[in-house]
């Protein structure tokens, strides 16, 4: 994917990003794409909540053991685990009802990525939040990283929000009001701006 011209319009619109976009190098945004159906990926997203990125990959990857049997867990195959088996590969109980209540949309009948695509990013967002446990951030990491949306700004990210902090120098994290602000510059790739400000929060390469 070419993310030349987005990285020329933030360069020029927002100096103070550009240069962590100089630091940082190229944007491998979607450099691996993401697979699966939608219950697959927002089974994912619900998994990852409130967790650091470390401790979600390894919970997520000991829910996948579970449906070892087939590609992608189905949503049959979820709602028939009994609650105490997704407890023990480290599944809160808040995130079991929520895994339990996706399964039970997907078998009534969420739409399909496919519907999804021809969808603006708000109608997407207040369809699929209608699901419990699944909100407005469940459904922006969606659009960013399955459907390859270039304009979403997770304002309620932690992520985020630490990354505007350290790269502006802020005395304390911004609030939603002042990260929606500076996410004004970054439009219409709010997406790309996120990456690298989710970037800045890990090791950089040695320039």
């Amino acid at each position: 994917m070419n993310y030349s011209l987005a990285i020329d319009y933030l360069k020029d619109s927002d100096p103070i990003l550009g240069q962590l976009i100089d630091q940082v190098g190229a944007c491998q945004l979607n450099q691996r794409e993401l697979e699966g159906d939608l219950f697959f990926c927002l089974s994912q997203s619900i998994l990852h909540q409130q967790l650091s990125t470390k401790v979600a990959k390894v919970i997520h990857a000991r829910f996948l053991q579970l449906y070892a049997n087939t590609q992608f867990p189905l949503a049959q195959d979820v709602l028939d685990t009994p609650d105490e088996v997704l407890r023990q590969v480290g599944i809160s109980r808040p995130k079991i009802s929520y895994l339990k209540d996706l399964a039970r949309h997907a078998i009534e009948g969420l739409p399909t990525i496919e519907e999804l695509e021809i969808m603006d990013d708000e109608s997407i967002i207040k369809n699929l939040t209608r699901v419990k446990g699944i909100g407005r951030w469940s459904v922006q990491m969606f659009l960013i990283f399955r459907l390859n949306r270039w304009d979403v700004l997770p304002v309620d990210d932690l992520g985020i929000r630490s990354g505007i902090r350290k790269l502006y120098g802020l005395d304390a994290l911004p609030d939603r009001k002042t990260t929606e602000r500076l996410g004004q510059k970054w439009k219409p790739y709010c997406s790309i701006a996120s990456w690298y400000l989710w970037r800045s929060l890990e090791p950089l390469p040695l320039v």
